[in-house]
C-alpha cells in the first residue's frame, strides 16, 4: 500500500529550502541592520559548462553595498551547530562557484575597477527555541586564495 506521506527524502529536502530560505531572510534583515544595502538576492546566472557539456549555474545568496564596497554574501544556516559551525561548509569549491557568478556579475553591470569582497553569513536557528544566532564574516576569502597552486620540484644535491 503506497503511503500519501512524503518520503523521509522529500520531507527533508524540503526542510532545509525552508530553513535555507528562513535563514536568508534573517541574514538580509541583519545586513540591514548594520548598514548594508541590499541590490539582489539569490542571484543565478550561467558561468560557463562542465566536462559534460551542460551549463554550470552558480549562484551568490545575496549582493550588498558595505559603504563603497560590493559584497558577495553567501548565507549558511543550520538548524544546529553541535556538530559544526556553519561556516565550515563554505569549501574550495563553493568560494570558486561564488567568485566566478561575482566575476561575471561585475562584468555584466561594469563594475570591474570597483572594490569587492566576500562575505559570509551565518545563521544558527535551534529547532523548539526562537534563539537565532548571526554572525557575520567579513572578507571570508579573497581571489588570490582561489588560484591554482603550482608544484615546484626542487631537487638538492
Amino acid at each position: 500500500m503506497k503511503s500519501s506521506q512524503p518520503s523521509h527524502r522529500e520531507s527533508t529536502g524540503q526542510d532545509r529550502r525552508t530553513l535555507g530560505q528562513r535563514g536568508e531572510e534573517f541574514a538580509a534583515a541583519y545586513l540591514e541592520q548594520l548598514g548594508y544595502r541590499l541590490v539582489a538576492a539569490n542571484f543565478t546566472l550561467a558561468v560557463g559548462r562542465n566536462l559534460r557539456g551542460q551549463t554550470v549555474n552558480a549562484e551568490i545568496d545575496l549582493v550588498a553595498y558595505d559603504g563603497p564596497t560590493l559584497c558577495f554574501v553567501e548565507v549558511k544556516t543550520r538548524a544546529s551547530d553541535w556538530f559544526a559551525p556553519p561556516e565550515v561548509n563554505v569549501d574550495r569549491r563553493k568560494k570558486r562557484q561564488v567568485a566566478r557568478a561575482a566575476r561575471a556579475y561585475r562584468q555584466m553591470l561594469s563594475l570591474q575597477n570597483q572594490p569587492y569582497r566576500y562575505d559570509v553569513v551565518t545563521v544558527v536557528l535551534s529547532a523548539g527555541s526562537d534563539a537565532i544566532e548571526i554572525e557575520l564574516l567579513r572578507n571570508f576569502w579573497n581571489d588570490r586564495q582561489l588560484r591554482k597552486r603550482r608544484w615546484i620540484e626542487r631537487f638538492d644535491d
